[in-house]
């Protein structure tokens, strides 16, 4: 089983307009609510690709239960810990200048931490755990390391997609996956990253710190691909970005979704590539069809080392 974690979940609002202009009425065109948080966007694109998978994490008050009821699939069980809370609602302006404002999320009491870590006694060896995104401001910044140590005792493997000083110290417990973006890893590393040769050298570094699969995605210009004797490059599909929101959440649902089935360590990077791409060629998670339409126009490249 997959399992993915979303420590703080929400709705997403987003609004659609021409322009902005702050300090007076603006009229929205459309609004359209979302699913929000990164393992809810794990999980919701492995379900459309027919993947089982559980999501585990928060939810509370009217907004996780319209959350729930949002995230009904066939291949997506739910498992989220309630909370006497309110789930957050996240505003995403889509305008001339894209505008977000992210809620910090609910207080989350010790009881509701120690129910959610209950779910953890029940992992085995052939499961995989993808820790996604930020840490409620209520819950103590170690808890990402809380679950490594549950989620090792059990055997199981994890993928964790956050960044700084958590992504540091996982990676010394070596991660199936890591996917930083290039900011993200000139962040890590404390560094400039400028030519193609900068992000090999520190996207090779993440595989010497412990990471048995490193993604370093490009956004418009590719992604790069390492394990641990080789190194790839895909170069980016061609097409309408309609939003970037999910995209690399979408690549680690591809990626990991393909390789626990084929062990193929370039199949599974090819259909993270797909899946990302056709998540910002969408207006929400990418369709299965979408998917398979970008697949086959992914060119990946191996790189010399």
């Amino acid at each position: 089983m997959i399992y993915t974690v979303t420590l703080n979940p929400s709705l997403d609002y987003m609004t659609r307009l021409d322009s902005l202009t702050l300090g007076v009425t603006n009229r929205a065109q459309s609004e359209t609510i979302f699913p929000g948080g990164k393992g809810i966007n794990v999980s919701r694109l492995l379900g459309n690709l027919d993947i089982d998978n559980t999501a585990l994490g928060f939810l509370g008050g009217f907004t996780g239960q319209y959350l729930q009821q949002r995230l009904a699939h066939t291949h997506m069980k739910q498992a989220f810990t309630p909370i006497a809370g309110q789930t957050r609602i996240n505003l995403k302006i889509k305008a001339a200048i894209e505008t977000e404002i992210n809620a910090t999320g609910p207080a989350i009491t010790d009881q509701e931490v120690t129910n959610f870590l209950d779910n953890f006694e029940l992992l085995t060896q052939q499961d995989v755990v993808i820790l996604s995104g930020s840490v409620p401001r209520s819950l103590n910044p170690a808890i990402y390391q809380q679950l490594l140590v549950k989620i090792l005792a059990q055997g199981a493997r994890f993928v964790i997609d956050t960044t700084g000083e958590q992504l540091q110290s996982a990676l010394a417990s070596h991660p199936l996956l890591v996917k930083p973006n290039r900011g993200e890893l000139a962040q890590l590393y404390h560094v400039s990253l400028e030519t193609q040769d900068d992000f090999i050298k520190w996207g090779r570094q993440l595989i010497s710190d412990g990471a048995q699969y490193a993604i370093v995605s490009l956004a418009g210009d590719g992604a790069l691909f390492f394990t641990a004797d080789a190194q790839y490059f895909a170069k980016p599909v061609s097409g309408q970005v309609k939003n970037s929101a999910g995209a690399g959440d979408s690549m680690i649902a591809g990626f990991i979704g393909t390789w626990l089935s084929t062990k193929d360590d370039l199949e599974s990077f090819k259909m993270a590539v797909a899946s990302g791409t056709a998540t910002t060629f969408s207006d929400d998670i990418a369709t299965k069809q979408k998917i398979l339409d970008i697949y086959q126009q992914v060119n990946i490249i191996p790189l010399d080392r």
